[in-house]
């Protein structure tokens, strides 16, 4: 139902150059990966920033020069963070006021142990960051956990939201998938638990996979190593959400326009469940995208902001 992805990359001449350059000057992986996510941040357009939010530290990005256009909140999934959504924001930042967060317990936000990670808790971290933001109405974007989250949000709040697209969304598990199989097998694929793990998991979560040179896989498998105990802990209380009748219900309390996108290939979270989004969602529609798995803004993030692109002028047209 969530997944940790990587940051993807487009192959071409620059980058190549980047990175032999990178190596004939002995940098370490760190540095490589570090210069290679600030020209990707460049790319598209984004800054990385940090705010307070109470006691803790979130991180996010957001347009290098902001836009006469609306404003887009996008929040990834389960054990990821805000870079897996750079190359959906190359499509977007001409065009909206782009917010990428780090939520709580991931990327470079704050990760506490003792801390409630439910969905309906993230939804209500996320209120608190958009109020310190000081962002008022959004258009909001979740994939997998996040699109749970940002289904909640909209049945919470339901003036701060414009519309909403989920990309494979977490929270409802009617139809079973080959994640829930191993997962009551004793194995779960989104938790990088030994040295190897990562690169099984980008095979498990996403059907069609992006060109990320060296030495990145190597260097977010470190990082999900160094966080496996917080996202064991995650896990566990997203599981019990994704089960929750209540989720579900709350469904129903949506005000705003939905876009329900959904891989076939999804082997997290059955695209079967997208039938059950869009019965319970008012107004909802769904796309399902052929030969695509988890995470479409990586897997096809021109398609994707496409229908994203679509779907807030059709709101904006009526």
């Amino acid at each position: 139902m969530l997944r940790p992805l990587p940051a993807a990359f487009r192959p071409c001449a620059l980058l190549i150059l980047l990175v032999s350059i990178l190596l004939l000057s002995g940098c370490s992986r760190e540095a490589i990966y570090d210069a290679m996510m600030a020209h990707e941040r460049k790319a598209a357009g984004l800054l990385d920033a940090q705010i307070e939010v109470g006691d803790r530290t979130i991180a996010y990005l957001h347009n290098e020069y902001p836009v006469d256009g609306p404003t887009l909140v996008l929040l990834h999934g389960f054990a990821a963070n805000k870079e897996n959504w750079l190359r959906l924001s190359r499509e977007l930042t001409d065009h909206y006021n782009v917010y990428a967060i780090d939520l709580p317990g991931h990327g470079a936000s704050d990760k506490d142990l003792d801390r409630d990670y439910s969905i309906g808790a993230q939804a209500g971290y996320v209120k608190a960051i958009l109020d310190t933001l000081d962002l008022k109405r959004v258009h909001m974007v979740g994939n997998s956990m996040g699109g749970a989250i940002t289904a909640q949000f909209a049945a919470t709040y339901p003036d701060r939201v414009a519309s909403a697209t989920l990309l494979d969304p977490a929270g409802v598990m009617t139809y079973d998938s080959e994640l829930v199989e191993r997962v009551k097998a004793g194995d779960n694929p989104l938790i990088v638990e030994q040295p190897g793990d990562f690169e099984k998991l980008v095979d498990f979560a996403l059907e069609q996979k992006p060109f990320v040179p060296w030495p990145i896989y190597s260097v977010m498998e470190d990082r999900a190593l160094a966080d496996r105990a917080i996202h064991h802990r995650i896990f566990e209380q997203i599981e019990k959400s994704g089960y929750d009748a209540a989720f579900r219900d709350h469904l129903a309390s949506i005000r705003a326009p939905v876009l329900i996108v959904w891989g076939r290939d999804d082997r997290v979270i059955n695209y079967r469940n997208a039938d059950v989004f869009e019965e319970r969602i008012p107004n909802a529609r769904k796309v399902i995208l052929e030969h695509v798995g988890h995470a479409p803004m990586i897997e096809v993030p021109e398609q994707t902001a496409r229908l994203i692109r679509d779907f807030i002028q059709d709101q904006t047209d009526r």
